[in-house]
């Protein structure tokens, strides 16, 4: 019996093996684009927001919203707002939060601010370097006089948002929560934001004001080629494949 002579060049097609590679792969496309497309959507609301910031703190400064403002106070389109305030300072309530400079370990210097209508603004009047701390202790039996502010507008640092949580309790302060501070103070009526104070000199050369560091980390871009690239690699690779007819 003769039988017809086998190519054994020709591969079987599986075709279902195929068409699951083929789908995977043009998923893969799919979302690798979708992901840099969400990375350049991404870039232009940073890009934005650091034009925002960059206007709001060369702009000439205004008075501090009212308390009946507050409620309205958010991060986007007012953090770094230039600002100016005017009361009294309550040094005895003032909190040292724990701090990380350019001018090395230290901590920042928090007065409770009274305004003229009752309220109370927290000023970080500034950096006070680990031993300098005698600097900043109020003077007894000395009234405080009517001072201005001015400074930049910042919103609250919730506990923990500098990996270690506050203790009230022991006077050790990590982050500027500012319900936080009110609280252990009896502080009332107090603004959900504070203000860090320019650098303006203060008595005696401390604390240094004027240290806000205002930088957004902005790695989107690389991000979004990153993604592209992956997109394309895939799409690369399943049409190379599909070439060589492996499935």
């Amino acid at each position: 019996m003769n039988r017809d002579p086998v190519d054994e060049d020709v591969k079987p097609a599986h075709t279902g093996s195929g068409a699951i590679f083929t789908f995977g792969m043009l998923l893969l496309v799919i979302v690798f684009v979708a992901l840099g497309s969400w990375q350049v959507q991404r870039l232009t609301w940073k890009l934005d927001l650091i034009a925002r910031v960059d206007a709001r703190i060369h702009a000439q400064p205004v008075a501090m919203p009212a308390p009946a403002q507050w409620g309205s106070i958010n991060q986007d389109k007012d953090e770094y707002r230039r600002v100016t305030a005017t009361g009294v300072f309550l040094p005895d309530r003032q909190v040292l939060v724990q701090a990380v400079t350019e001018l090395g370990a230290g901590f920042w210097v928090v007065t409770p601010m009274i305004l003229p209508d009752g309220a109370t603004i927290l000023i970080n009047r500034g950096f006070l370097p680990s031993d300098r701390r005698d600097a900043v202790l109020p003077a007894a039996g000395q009234p405080s006089p009517i001072v201005s502010v001015m400074g930049l507008l910042r919103m609250s640092e919730p506990d923990g948002a500098f990996l270690r949580s506050n203790d009230p309790a022991s006077g050790r302060w990590y982050s500027r929560d500012v319900a936080a501070i009110a609280t252990a103070e009896g502080l009332d009526r107090v603004a959900p934001f504070f203000i860090d104070a320019d650098a303006t000199t203060n008595a005696g050369g401390f604390p240094i004001g004027g240290m806000t560091v205002v930088s957004f980390r902005n790695s989107h871009l690389v991000y979004a080629v990153t993604w592209y690239l992956l997109a394309l690699m895939s799409g690369v690779g399943l049409y190379v494949v599909r070439r060589q007819r492996t499935f």
